[in-house]
């Protein structure tokens, strides 16, 4: 019998804050009534900084980052339309897959798991495609599988450099809330984000933002869509509303969400996840363990996936994990299965929390045979929360 509380070190859903949990505890309420909009506005308004935006028109989409993605492609593309995507994880294979799966002209850039969206690739196709073909370009800006941060604003650079006017869409589901995020800065057109991961509410609630450029090719898509008809949902919520009954305890659980995140500040969230991220890293490499992430430059400060030694299954150590000590890491998705485990370091999380996965992760490995030093990995990671030490250079593995 497990005892004690279940730690959870997936890259989500996250950990729901106490004083967020209490939000939620609320009596039904009438979502037509006019004091409705007194619950929905502040969470509209709220969620632009975090967006990093002023001039995007925010949705609430009942469902999962994956109902935003799909909303995103049928309110503004049409079937036929040519889009450019690179896949280097197992969430931008998904959403190159729905794209096809809607009648896109998928134009795809497969690049080696580990690997950000390649910029310099992208150029070379926006510039090769003279007769402006392709309507749009999709950045997965961080790559949960992966544990890999794209640069987005150098994606935006590299369309300006080509004079291309394609849209450009952003998955900002594992990103968004945790590191910084500037979607008018770098041109965004269409931002997708869930309400289970940065921002520390249970899954329930995809959200998108959509620029001016984005809301004006609304009105030459006729792709079929009902539930997910992005323009009645912005008239709606403009009327402070939803087109059908909306989850208003999960709106009730996200303005507290977004009252912490505003309360911390944003830059010191921002600094949160890279400090305790930096541990994550510096644990991993003291143990000897290598990271899906091929530089350091563009490791995820949300999420780190670590190879588990050759012999190794990461499926093991994750269930001794889980098992044993009452913990849950996040498995190796696609061709990474049994290849690597992931610890989620996002949300509402702490130092202590992470030195708990770094112990725990050490426990389940050695249990599965790696050889590892125990309190390694603890030890490098209080060196740097501490303050005491630089992060070391990630340790690469072949494939």
């Amino acid at each position: 019998m497990l005892t004690g509380t279940a730690h959870l070190f997936i890259p989500g859903p996250t950990n729901v804050p106490a004083d967020v949990q209490r939000a939620m505890i609320v009596p039904m309420q009438d979502h037509r009534a006019p004091e409705f909009g007194a619950l929905l506005q502040p969470v509209l308004a709220g969620l632009k900084p975090v967006f990093g935006t002023r001039e995007a028109q925010i949705a609430l989409l009942p469902g999962s980052g994956t109902a935003a993605w799909e909303a995103a492609i049928t309110n503004t593309l049409n079937a036929g339309d040519k889009v450019l995507m690179a896949r280097h994880g197992q969430f931008s294979a998904l959403w190159a897959d729905m794209a096809q799966a809607m009648g896109l002209q998928v134009e795809i850039i497969d690049v080696a798991w580990g690997a950000p969206c390649p910029v310099r690739e992208v150029e070379r196709r926006l510039g090769a495609d003279r007769h402006g073909e392709i309507r749009a370009v999709f950045v997965t800006h961080n790559e949960t599988a992966t544990g890999v941060t794209s640069d987005v604003g150098a994606v935006r650079h590299a369309l300006d450099a080509c004079f291309h006017d394609a849209l450009l869409f952003v998955d900002g589901v594992s990103s968004i809330g945790s590191i910084p995020f500037e979607m008018d800065q770098w041109g965004v057109d269409m931002a997708v984000a869930g309400s289970q991961k940065g921002l520390m509410c249970p899954a329930g609630l995809g959200i998108l933002a959509a620029s001016p450029r984005a809301l004006a090719a609304m009105e030459n898509s006729h792709m079929p869509r009902s539930f997910l008809n992005l323009r009645a949902m912005l008239a709606a919520h403009e009327g402070g509303s939803f087109c059908f009954t909306p989850p208003a305890q999960l709106l009730h659980g996200l303005r507290a969400a977004l009252t912490r995140l505003h309360s911390e500040g944003l830059e010191n969230v921002f600094a949160r996840h890279h400090r305790l991220a930096e541990g994550v890293r510096a644990g991993v490499a003291a143990l000897g363990l290598s990271t899906v992430a091929e530089h350091r430059i563009f490791a995820s400060d949300t999420v780190t996936a670590i190879r588990t030694p050759h012999g190794i299954d990461a499926r093991e150590v994750i269930s001794i994990a889980r098992t044993r000590y009452n913990t849950h890491f996040g498995g190796g998705l696609g061709p990474l299965a049994g290849k690597a485990f992931r610890i989620g370091h996002l949300g509402d999380l702490n130092e202590g929390m992470c030195l708990t996965a770094l112990g725990i992760a050490e426990l389940s490995l050695k249990a599965a045979g790696a050889p590892v030093t125990l309190g390694a990995g603890i030890t490098a990671a209080q060196h740097i929360f501490a303050g005491e030490a630089q992060a070391p250079a990630l340790s690469i593995a072949a494939e």
